[in-house]
């Protein structure tokens, strides 16, 4: 048997990367879409068979755009808002998160959200807590925060394109951007995300923002520092301008690490949890080699 390893799955963050790359012409016999369901249960049988986990958990959005965030900055995610609070989604994506739960449950991985709570901030929860060795599978950059060398906690990111990903720890990190984990909410903070309605401070992108982590240490280090005259004038200004900002969108990024989860079960199964479910869902949604691959999978990391 292995040695404890989990694998904490960004679940949106997947499917989403499932629905748009995969063909539009994966359909169940009665129409319905299903690529997204087809990805996501592709990229579960992937990470589970390279990486051999004892325990695996797809994290949820119950919350996809918090209040507490949204009342620190209102702009937070906001041209994503279809309607009310409702996130704009394609039709066709919609349709398909009732069965992408519906064959989670049949195979018997544990969903795990929290009311008021991102997936982010469950995986940050999960990531501090577990005790084991820990995979963050997600397109998110914003998770690159919970790498924890000492803890053995990295992120897979699948930014490169289909079927590939990049192993990110605190070395791939101080290459790409020249920040640590322990600094990149700070860094993310001043450059900002506009895919996320943070605007950041004009006038810092990424390298002077890792530039002046590296010199001055966090977000505190350098607004002491621009209060002491030891910036450009310009940037001092940007800064003093952007202050209150700053204070809202620091806390709005970092990821929380305290998420009340209650008792999580999230060893793997050998086989689906309720296999004739697993098998009717497979015929309804024709899941065909995607369901055997899922499946293999799991029965393979159990008796590794």
């Amino acid at each position: 048997m292995n040695a404890p390893r989990l694998l904490l799955f960004d679940t949106a963050s997947v499917y989403f990367r499932a629905f748009f790359g995969m063909p539009t012409s994966l359909r169940a016999p009665d129409g319905r879409p299903v690529n997204a369901v087809r990805g996501l249960l592709d990229y579960l049988a992937r990470f589970i068979t390279d990486y051999s986990p004892t325990h695996v958990g797809c994290c949820w959005d119950n919350s996809w755009r918090p209040a507490w965030r949204v009342a620190l900055v209102p702009t937070y995610k906001a041209h994503r808002v279809a309607h009310g609070d409702i996130e704009e989604v394609p039709a066709d994506l919609v349709a398909q998160v009732p069965l992408i739960l519906d064959v989670l449950a049949a195979l018997g991985i544990a969903v795990v959200g929290a009311d008021g709570y991102e997936a982010d901030d469950v995986i940050g929860t999960l990531a501090a807590t577990s005790g084991m060795p820990t995979e963050v599978i997600t397109g998110d950059r914003d998770l690159f925060q919970v790498v924890d060398d000492a803890a053995a906690v990295r992120v897979l990111y699948l930014g490169r394109g289909q079927g590939r990903h990049d192993r990110v720890d605190g070395a791939w990190l101080a290459e790409r951007y020249g920040v640590t984990p322990q600094t990149y909410a700070d860094f993310a903070t001043l450059r900002g995300d506009p895919s996320d309605g943070l605007p950041g401070v004009p006038g810092i992108g990424e390298k002077t923002a890792a530039s002046l982590l590296q010199r001055y240490g966090d977000l505190a280090g350098i607004l002491g520092a621009a209060q002491r005259g030891e910036l450009s004038a310009k940037q001092a200004a940007s800064l003093r301008d952007s202050i209150d900002y700053l204070g809202a969108a620091s806390e709005v990024v970092r990821v929380a690490r305290r998420v009340p989860l209650g008792t999580v079960q999230l060893q793997l199964r050998a086989q689906p949890a309720d296999p004739e479910r697993f098998e009717a869902l497979t015929a309804e949604l024709n899941l065909g080699g995607t369901a055997v691959r899922v499946r293999e999978a799991m029965a393979q990391a159990r008796r590794t």
